[in-house]
């Protein structure tokens, strides 16, 4: 018997219906239809905003099971509104070369040109590709694959809200997933039994770095200015910070520096105070990074060095 992709539903506009305001309704099987595939769940149905790591472990685990037994790659549908996160989410954890794949929409059943139905056609048929073995987890959008690790949400509402610098990894064409690049995929980082708490905390103009004091958290990311400068206040609250500490670059695109500047607040002096740059990583993905590298017991520092890293 052919092997078939697993799909699962964890809600989001591409289920919502209503009138007055749409909310999840529909499961994963109102959402397949006709489209040939193996194993159907619904695991959730909630909006993207409201998933959490525990639902995601849960999802992971129904994945991973399917994967063991045969399935040829995994579609997850949820909303778009954590896409990214819960992309970057499976591909730390993802230990098959067998594909999982992201996908929802950003028109609920209901508007005019919906596109929850193309999306899910083009997200069963990149799981199923074979050129699509070994990239770890992938999402896609508006007939474009992206790399979990690059992907973001880049518009509120537009169906071509994602985007990937320096772009997306292919495109689907007549149905078939076409690559630009050649198979990565990291190794796996284990599964975690919990996660702790890790708040994203942005640094701004003025700011005094106060609120790191108030924190009693397993970690912080913080999302600095540039290549990675916060105000000398900030510093100095991170000197005195007694979790470990992720400093990502709020911009959207680029890489956190190690070595170019040199005055407080600066990237050398925040290693100095032993923080922890992200690298290439966005402040959302590092937050994910962080919280499983804390709930596997795995180095902070080496993990970032090798996932943050350019590839």
């Amino acid at each position: 018997m052919e092997s078939r992709v697993a799909v699962a539903s964890l809600g989001g506009t591409i289920t919502m219906t209503g009138t007055g305001g749409v909310a999840p309704t529909l499961g994963a099987k109102d959402l397949v239809q006709d489209l040939e595939v193996g194993e159907i769940a619904t695991l959730a149905t909630v909006p993207g905003a409201s998933l959490t790591f525990a639902t995601l472990l849960d999802t992971f685990d129904w994945a991973n099971k399917q994967v063991s037994e045969g399935a040829a790659g995994v579609v997850i549908i949820q909303g778009t509104d954590t896409l990214e996160e819960t992309a970057y989410f499976f591909d730390c954890l993802w230990p098959h070369e067998e594909p999982v794949v992201v996908t929802g929409a950003m028109r609920h059943p209901g508007l005019p040109g919906a596109d929850g139905p193309a999306n899910l056609a083009a997200a069963v048929a990149t799981a199923g590709a074979q050129n699509s073995r070994g990239r770890g987890a992938l999402l896609v959008l508006n007939d474009e694959i992206h790399a979990a690790r690059w992907v973001r949400k880049a518009h509120s509402s537009l169906p071509s809200a994602f985007e990937s610098f320096p772009g997306p990894l292919g495109l689907v064409t007549e149905g078939t997933p076409q690559y630009f690049h050649p198979a990565h995929q990291l190794p796996a980082l284990p599964r975690p039994a919990d996660v702790p708490t890790v708040p994203l905390i942005e640094a701004t103009l003025d700011d005094d770095g106060a609120l790191l004091d108030w924190l009693n958290v397993g970690g912080v990311v913080v999302a600095a200015a540039g290549v990675g400068h916060v105000s000398a206040g900030m510093a100095e609250a991170i000197s005195r910070a007694r979790f470990p500490i992720v400093v990502a670059t709020r911009t959207g695109a680029g890489t956190t520096f190690r070595n170019t500047y040199g005055f407080t607040g600066s990237e050398s002096d925040l290693i100095k105070r032993g923080a922890v740059m992200a690298g290439w990583l966005c402040p959302r993905k590092a937050r994910v990074l962080l919280r499983l590298a804390l709930g596997s017991g795995q180095s902070v520092e080496q993990v970032f060095a090798v996932r943050g890293s350019t590839f």
